[in-house]
């Protein structure tokens, strides 16, 4: 029987390198805010996801602020792809059609 294949990400070494590039772009995030153009919401952005996307207690920092603000935490679902989304969102379009 064949092994299956383990994801890159799912190495403990490299999510914890991806964690701290995430925190290492929120960091640069106010020397490069300055230079023109949206450089500095970008990286924000690519940092702010990196963690979310690896680490257990921004997930959950997440689902509190996803309560608070849902429509806020729509926009966030859709940068990040999050399939637990697109889930809900075909759900509600599902029930949405049958009424």
């Amino acid at each position: 029987m064949k092994a299956k294949r383990q994801s890159w990400t799912q190495i403990p070494l490299v999510r914890h390198a991806l964690v701290a590039l995430g925190f290492l772009l929120i960091a640069i995030t106010p020397l490069v805010g300055p230079i023109p153009g949206p450089g500095g919401i970008i990286t924000f952005g690519a940092g702010l996801s990196l963690i979310l996307k690896y680490t257990g207690w921004a997930k959950r920092l997440y689902v509190r602020f996803k309560r608070r603000h849902p429509k806020k935490g729509s926009w966030t679902d859709w940068s990040l792809r999050r399939a637990s989304a697109r889930r809900r969102h075909e759900i509600q379009q599902r029930r949405e059609a049958e009424n």
